[in-house]
């Protein structure tokens, strides 16, 4: 098309499988297909076309299950962190961790653990 890829094509891809394997697929244009996709990382999960909305809505569900403040921090940190160096991002979710200690869901989350039950948590 002569053009480069857009979207992160050049800057999130590298991160997320590798440099070479970025170069690859940037330089030759080939299509891959999602178990492709899925073996070298770039896909979490593959679903047949048909089960793909019901496949998505289950892990859906089972990340809302979490505390919600925990997933919230655990994104921040998460992206924050490729963003910046080590040190930098380790410091970032040294602070996000530091946050969830104060939660109602962690005291839920422990209680629930110890009791061998599942949590109820309320975002607090």
């Amino acid at each position: 098309m002569g053009i480069i890829p857009c979207f992160g094509g050049t800057q999130r891809l590298p991160r997320l499988i590798g440099k070479g394997r970025a170069k690859y697929y940037v330089y030759t244009g080939e299509m891959i297909s999602a178990e492709e996709a899925y073996r070298i990382g770039l896909a979490d999960k593959v679903a047949e076309a048909e089960k793909l909305m019901e496949e998505s809505i289950k892990t859906a569900k089972v990340i809302m299950s979490k505390a919600p403040i925990a997933v919230k921090m655990a994104k921040r940190a998460i992206n924050n962190g490729l963003n910046v160096d080590l040190k930098s991002g380790i410091a970032y979710k040294a602070e996000a961790f530091a946050t969830t200690l104060s939660t109602e869901d962690k005291a839920e989350g422990m209680k629930a653990f110890i009791e061998k039950r599942s949590p109820e948590f309320k975002g607090e």
